[in-house]
């Protein structure tokens, strides 16, 4: 599978494949965040740390043109850094993004409550090195590659192995996950008629980095009111949770997005709401 970006002359340039399924004009918010983590990566102290923290404000639409990327060390520490990110197109910021870093050690002793979680991992494993197509599932229901599979009210899970980011360049784990944290609003608000809120921001937890190529993202809470919705979803791969993911979002049912026709017209990027 093609890129999501190409890079030339320190500008990034979105290819097909990025648009949303809310217009044809804007980025897909999964790109937003895979971009903005490919920034803040540039500032990652080392492996010994882990981002423990991403935090995205989609505040303006990404539109399909060149984006400039920009980002730097608010702080610096033995044990813990912070970096910001931006996205800017026509002289204003876009989007913004957080990453806080932590270094990696030993657990203390002791023994703490944790639930159990029955996340589900697909027999078939996703791991073509270009990326592979998305499998969803719906309560008990059976994995498929189907978009009509979510026009339910069960509880979602998807499961991903995402193509490079940008052209030439492998993805990475952090990038990889930034990109699925975004798959969150799908998972939490897709109903029986579609998708009818859309995110305006995204933050993801991470105790540790994924395993391989294959990342999936399970709803665990969905509270709404007055046309705001709150959703959370574990992130995790075949070894096990990885963190949370948690979106802020919008009713925007006058716009209410069908992924079955999306899927069906444009189906790389259908699943990216």
């Amino acid at each position: 599978m093609a890129a999501f970006f190409t890079r030339e002359n320190g500008r990034y340039f979105p290819g097909r494949k990025s648009l949303s399924a809310w217009s044809a004009t804007q980025l897909s918010g999964t790109v937003v965040c895979g971009l903005l983590a490919h920034g803040l990566e540039t500032h990652s102290p080392g492996p010994e740390f882990v981002p423990a923290r991403f935090t995205v404000d989609m505040f303006s639409p990404v539109l399909d043109e060149p984006i400039e990327l920009r980002s730097t060390i608010v702080q610096d520490g033995n044990r813990i850094r912070v970096a910001d990110a931006e996205i800017v197109q026509r002289s204003r910021i876009r989007a913004r993004a957080t990453a806080q870093y932590l270094i990696a050690a030993a657990e203390p002793p002791g023994e703490i409550w944790r639930p159990s979680q029955d996340l589900p991992v697909p027999d078939v494993r996703l791991d073509h090195p270009d990326g592979s197509m998305p499998l969803f599932k719906s309560g008990s229901g059976d994995w498929t590659h189907s978009f009509t599979s979510g026009l339910n009210s069960h509880r979602k899970s998807v499961w991903n192995n995402i193509p490079p980011l940008i052209d030439g360049m492998p993805i990475t784990a952090f990038e990889r996950s930034a990109f699925v944290a975004d798959f969150t609003n799908l998972m939490c608000n897709w109903g029986t008629a579609g998708v009818g809120y859309i995110n305006t921001d995204v933050t993801m937890t991470l105790s540790r980095l994924p395993d391989g190529p294959e990342l999936g993202l399970q709803a665990q809470n969905h509270v709404a009111a007055n046309g705001i919705a709150i959703g959370t979803a574990s992130i995790y791969d075949r070894t096990g949770p990885l963190g949370t993911c948690t979106i802020t979002a919008l009713s925007n049912a006058r716009r209410q997005v069908d992924v079955a026709v999306a899927g069906a017209i444009q189906p790389a990027t259908a699943a990216m709401i």
